[in-house]
């Protein structure tokens, strides 16, 4: 019975120190969402630069799939209650297309290794390039343009001015959205991949 009781304060301690690392790494990414700057070189620039993902990616690697799900939740209640937002919503499933994805591989059959690291990150960040194609094409763009007043057009001559190869609406998310997805995610793929082994002995205590 001292044995079971000893487990079961072990598995409380665990499950303490999962939220509380939960919450830790949420907060850290909703301040870091708060941080962003323009890529006029890639977009315009109403599409920011942040690296909110990379404690996202970290607690996916660390804790699992379902831990970076709360962590981006908890990421996306800080930003909207320190900034606000209209696009909370796509900002998680952009999140969780990235961070779930990545996890999981990095995480399949218990094998973790950096090979199993490079290609979650892989897939994480083409299948997010992909999804924020579609949701900014037919959901924000559309959007942003009934709550400022502006037309689609609009933003496909902004696009044109970065690209001139953009005309149209699948144009625009071909030449500015796609690439500048690519780049955000597999530079936040990068830093994770070169800092994840020093914060992984910071969370499992190991």
């Amino acid at each position: 019975s001292e044995q079971v009781l000893r487990n079961g304060n072990a598995m409380a301690r665990s499950k303490t120190r999962t939220v509380t690392q939960i919450a830790m790494l949420g907060a850290i990414a909703g301040i870091l969402m708060n941080l962003e700057f323009p890529l006029p070189f890639l977009a315009p620039t109403f599409y920011q630069l942040d690296f909110s993902e990379i404690p996202v990616l970290v607690g996916s690697f660390a804790m699992g799939p379902i831990a970076g799900v709360l962590i981006e939740l908890v990421k996306i209640l800080v930003h909207l209650v320190t900034k606000g937002s209209m696009t909370a919503g796509a900002n998680f499933i952009f999140g969780c297309t990235f961070a779930v994805p990545a996890g999981l591989i990095y995480r399949y059959k218990s094998v973790k290794s950096r090979k199993h690291a490079v290609i979650g990150m892989a897939v994480g960040t083409v299948l997010t390039a992909v999804v924020a194609c579609f949701i900014n094409a037919f959901v924000l763009l559309p959007a942003y343009g009934k709550a400022f007043g502006m037309p689609v057009e609009a933003f496909i001559e902004m696009g044109s001015a970065v690209h001139s190869s953009v005309n149209n609406l699948l144009t625009f998310a071909a030449m500015i959205i796609f690439p500048f997805n690519i780049f955000k995610y597999a530079l936040t793929s990068l830093i994770v991949f070169l800092i994840y082994k020093r914060i992984r002995v910071v969370l499992k205590g190991d």
